[in-house]
Order: structure tokens, then C-alpha cells, then sequence
């Protein structure tokens, strides 16, 4: 898919499931959970200033969307419950999420048991 395809042509969030739809073009549809996006939020909050600065994200099992806002062509700004409000999700950001999503989890699930971190709820 090159740049100007990747931008989504559908984005819808289920509230009470905590998932985020996204869609590109007619084919590709994908699900995010709430908790991926936050702990994956591209903000340097959790991405930190450069390499090696990332901030592990945890107790973000039950973290919801409230709000999604565009910004500009390019991406959206995404309002978690628990006051998170910092990241923009490029097209780019989110199509890279969407088709590398498995890996991105239990890379994620990797650093949190190498913490010595649990999750509180089941397995997304």
C-alpha cells in the first residue's frame, strides 16, 4: 500500500468491547483494542525523547476511548479515559500497528513479564 492509500477509509470505536475498527480501502479491516493503542500510544509519554527512553505502560487493562479527533489529513488524536491525550496516530502509525498488531502484543506481553508485571484481566 503506498502513502496515499493508507489512509483509513473508516474508523469507529465499539465502547462497550473497548475496540477500534479501522478499515483501508474495501478489503483490509482490523481491530484494535483500547489498551493496544494506549501502551503502544505514539507520544513521547510512553516512546520517551529517543531510543531507550520508552516508559513501560501498565494497569491499562480497562482503559477506554472517550474521544476521537482528527488532525488535519494525516492522523487522529485519541482521548483515553484515564487522561491520556498526547499521541498522534498517523495513517502510517495506525496501518503499522494494524498489520503487525500479534507481534507488537507479545513483544509487549514479553517486556511486561520481563518487569515482573501480570496483567490484571485476560488475554487480548
Amino acid at each position: 500500500m503506498n502513502a496515499k492509500q493508507i489512509a483509513p477509509t473508516e474508523i469507529s470505536y465499539h465502547k462497550k468491547s473497548r475496540v477500534l475498527d479501522i478499515a483501508f480501502g474495501d478489503e483490509e479491516r482490523f481491530q484494535l483494542t483500547a489498551e493496544f493503542l494506549r501502551v503502544h500510544s505514539p507520544s513521547a509519554e510512553v516512546r520517551g525523547h529517543g531510543p531507550g527512553q520508552e516508559v513501560l505502560q501498565i494497569g491499562k487493562e480497562n482503559v477506554g476511548i472517550e474521544r476521537i479527533e482528527p488532525v488535519g489529513n494525516y492522523a487522529v488524536r485519541l482521548y483515553f479515559d484515564d487522561g491520556h491525550d498526547t499521541g498522534l496516530y498517523s495513517w502510517e502509525e495506525l496501518y503499522r500497528f494494524c498489520v503487525n498488531s500479534e507481534q507488537l502484543w507479545a513483544d509487549y506481553l514479553s517486556r511486561l513479564a520481563a518487569a515482573g508485571h501480570k496483567r490484571r484481566s485476560g488475554d487480548s
